[in-house]
């Protein structure tokens, strides 16, 4: 099963640091530069993206796959985790739009991986401004 933004919209929408972002970027044709930019969200949504979610999803995970255009972190699939993994994401999306963001539940009461891949450079901007993520 494949979770898109559009399929879990209501939790994104419903979580409260969502509503905390300043003004969400509409799309361009120009590729952005590989730096996040942390204006993009509220200086409350900020600090529960990096200071609250990103750290409980690095204890929550279970595994890293490397990818050739980025990598795969894998998750319980239960709902909490669900949900946490949406809100980074769509926050991570505003701050960093380069990024390819998928979610994906495995069939059977399997792993949740939340994927991050994109254009040629995006492997190496996770390897330099986020090591922790990628240890196993």
């Amino acid at each position: 099963m494949r979770i898109t933004l559009t399929t879990v919209g209501l939790a994104i929408l419903a979580a409260a640091s969502f509503a905390q972002i300043k003004n969400a970027p509409t799309s361009t044709t120009q590729p952005s530069p590989f730096a996040c930019d942390r204006l993009a969200l509220s200086a409350e949504a900020r600090a529960r993206h990096f200071n609250e979610l990103g750290p409980q999803l690095r204890d929550l995970k279970t595994g890293v796959r490397e990818l050739a255009n980025g990598y795969a972190f894998q998750f319980p699939a239960d709902p909490k985790t669900v949900l946490l993994v949406a809100e980074w994401a769509a926050g991570e999306r505003l701050c960093c739009p380069f990024f390819d963001i998928d979610i994906r539940l495995e069939p059977e009461h399997g792993s949740m991986w939340l994927t991050l891949t994109g254009r040629d450079g995006t492997k190496e901007f996770i390897k330099a401004d986020a090591p922790s993520w990628i240890r196993p």
